[in-house]
C-alpha cells in the first residue's frame, strides 16, 4: 500500500503534463529552486546576523575607573 510502482509515477506525471503543459512545469521546477536558494540564503544571513550579535554582547566593557577630584577646604578659602 505504501509503495508506488513505475505505472503509478506514469500515471501522474501524465495528470500533471496535461494540467500544466509541457512549457510550464520547467518553469514551476525553476520557480521552487529560486525559492529555496533564497529561503537558504534568508537563514544563513539570519545565523550571521546572530553571531555577529552574540559576539558584540560577549565583548567585555573596558574596565577604565572614573576618577573622581576632590576639592580641599583650603582650596575652598582661597577663592573666596
Amino acid at each position: 500500500m505504501g509503495s508506488f510502482s513505475i505505472s503509478h509515477w506514469l500515471v501522474i506525471l501524465a495528470v500533471v503534463v496535461l494540467l500544466f503543459g509541457a512549457k510550464k512545469i520547467p518553469e514551476l521546477a525553476k520557480g521552487v529552486g529560486q525559492g529555496i536558494k533564497d529561503f537558504k540564503k534568508a537563514i544563513k544571513e539570519d545565523e550571521q546576523a546572530k553571531t555577529t550579535v552574540d559576539q558584540v554582547e560577549a565583548k567585555p566593557e573596558s574596565s577604565v575607573a572614573p576618577t573622581a577630584t576632590t576639592s580641599t577646604p583650603a582650596d575652598e578659602k582661597k577663592s573666596v
